[in-house]
């Protein structure tokens, strides 16, 4: 039996063996409905979701707003096998709504449509966190690439996020996907992470000493009603409410699968990295977060075209720089993994063509067009590059 067969059947039997070497990793991709002739979002991930059920079963869903649908990956050890799923997963998801006369694309955010406020999904659930959260709602039409790793241990999983939060704004930078917003170049590479960090638990998560002091802190929110329910913990990195995994969740969805892989591939060689440091008693540096507010913001700001804010020390860099240095402490991870020269390669290629991000502003640019910018993103979606 696979890895990945193994897994699926530990979510409803016995759990899957956890390797700390080598980890299995899922994906979680988000994307946006889209008329092919007005190239506006479209309400009708019911529909595209229904049709697609027949190749994905329960690995494809609605969610908020009624432009997105939802779909995930199995758990793969393998990177290459994992890129194979993203593949076939976007490609049924795309069938599915070509079905329906519609598209599909890849970007963080909505880029033609009259989306404020949106549409909402019918359910019960949304309706309680719309009573709660109100107009934060109207920026919803957003979506993110969400990475699992199987980290079954809590304690390990909360301790090893101490060491992963120096590295969001390197992850927010290399994915930027979200320049345009509504028709409008916001000046942003990824203007999803400004929308999304309004949410009261949203953003970097905080600095944990243990599980139950993540507990204890999950548990007063709760008590406060800031929190409707485990899945409105909105952190860039938390442990999972149902699975036996961290999960990251910071970055815009990516715009191709062969980011995506290069994304998992970078996670779970972090937290490959961040298990060792955990086990040796290492307890991670206790950023300011001031630092790491500030970081997050020249990320999205510039994506890799310009400098980032190293969040431990302050100092101003090239991004480029920053992610050379992010590569040099997951290299041996990476050698475990087996990822080393697939991550290399794929991050040579994106700071050669640009962040999906600077080729939606590159084609933005021929003639000012955002019409042009999604029919380049219904192509880069299903893109085999």
């Amino acid at each position: 039996m696979t890895a990945t067969a193994d897994i699926e059947k530990a979510d409803t039997e016995e759990a899957a063996p956890f390797d700390a070497a080598c980890p299995l990793v899922g994906v979680e991709e988000e994307y946006l409905v889209v008329d092919p002739e007005t190239r506006e979002v479209a309400p009708a991930s019911a529909a595209v979701v229904a049709r697609a059920e027949a190749a994905l079963g329960a690995r494809v869903g609605t969610e908020i707003t009624r432009y997105q649908v939802e779909a995930k990956t199995n758990p793969c050890a393998d990177t290459a096998e994992l890129e194979s799923q993203l593949h076939r997963m976007r490609a049924a998801v795309a069938s599915a709504a070509a079905g329906e006369g519609l598209r599909v694309v890849a970007s963080g955010t909505a880029v033609l449509g009259d989306v404020v406020p949106p549409l909402i999904t019918e359910h019960p659930r949304y309706g309680i966190g719309i009573a709660n959260y109100r107009s934060l709602h109207d920026e919803q039409s957003i979506c993110a690439g969400h990475v699992h790793v199987h980290l079954p241990d809590r304690e390990r999983a909360v301790l090893v996020s101490n060491h992963l939060r120096p590295w969001l704004p390197a992850l927010i930078a290399m994915m930027a996907n979200s320049p345009l917003w509504c028709g409008r170049d916001t000046g942003y590479a990824s203007w999803r992470t400004l929308c999304w960090g309004k949410w009261p638990v949203a953003g970097p998560p905080p600095y944990f000493g243990s599980a139950a002091e993540y507990d204890s802190v999950i548990a007063k929110l709760t008590e406060a009603k800031v929190l409707v329910d485990p899945g409105t913990i909105f952190w860039d990195i938390r442990p999972s409410a149902r699975l036996p995994t961290l999960e990251v969740r910071v970055t815009d969805v990516p715009a191709t699968a062969a980011e995506s892989a290069l994304l998992a591939a970078v996670i779970r060689g972090l937290v490959v990295t961040a298990l060792e440091r955990v086990e040796r008693g290492d307890p991670g540096p206790q950023l300011r977060g001031e630092l790491l507010r500030a970081s997050y913001w020249q990320a999205a700001r510039d994506g890799l075209a310009g400098d980032a804010i190293d969040p431990i020390t302050g100092r101003l860099s090239p991004a480029s720089e920053q992610v050379a240095e992010l590569l040099r402490h997951i290299r041996p991870a990476l050698e475990e993994t087996g990822d080393l020269d697939l991550v290399a390669e794929r991050v040579a290629r994106l700071e050669q063509v640009g962040t999906g991000a600077a080729r939606q502003m590159a084609v933005h640019a021929r003639r000012g067009s955002a019409a042009d910018v999604v029919d380049h993103l219904i192509e880069e979606t299903l893109s085999a590059g």
